[in-house]
């Protein structure tokens, strides 16, 4: 049995998603906010009322711990860049994608993402997979849209995985 390689993605997103869709149903607005470790990444309130994430350019070391809010806040970064390429539009900045808040709004906010991500990829065809994709590789002309696609994948398993494995810890702790 032939499988595209769209089709190919497209199974390997949607099971990524069912296991990160596992923990999101699961999520109330405090788990957000947890910080595990005394050095975290968290997002903060602003002075207008939004929210802004911690950021490095260099990495520390030691590397903090992220928070659910921040960890739902980078997915909500690199997806919304990804489209961005995706679509053809200007890439926002970092600082152009603004986190929701804990609980429910982030969560519509992620799922109403993933839909838009389906719309693409259900638009994509097997010449589009093979064109070239500068993100998230900038300046190496090697790498392809079906590429991207599979970064998306792993970037977003990696990250369901640390927002379960947050959940889970916090959940045992109030046990």
């Amino acid at each position: 049995m032939a499988t595209t390689s769209r089709a190919l993605l497209r199974w390997q997103f949607d099971l990524t998603w069912s296991l990160f869709e596992y923990h999101l149903e699961r999520l109330d607005a405090a788990d957000f906010l947890w910080e595990p470790a005394a050095i975290c990444w968290t997002v903060r309130r602003d002075p207008a009322g939004g929210w802004t994430p911690d950021w490095a350019d260099t990495e520390p070391d030691p590397v903090p711990v992220p928070t659910i809010g921040w960890l739902s806040w980078h997915i909500g970064w690199w997806w919304t860049v990804a489209m961005d390429h995706l679509g053809g539009g200007p890439p926002r900045q970092r600082t152009d994608v603004g986190w929701p808040g804990a609980g429910e709004p982030t969560i519509a906010w992620l799922r109403g993402l993933r839909a838009e991500w389906l719309g693409h990829l259900d638009r994509l065809t097997d010449a589009d997979l093979d064109a070239t994709a500068s993100f998230p590789w900038q300046d190496d002309a090697g790498h392809t849209v079906a590429h991207m696609l599979a970064w998306v994948n792993a970037e977003l398993m990696k990250n369901a995985a640390e927002i379960g494995q947050l959940r889970l810890l916090r959940a045992a702790g109030r046990a």
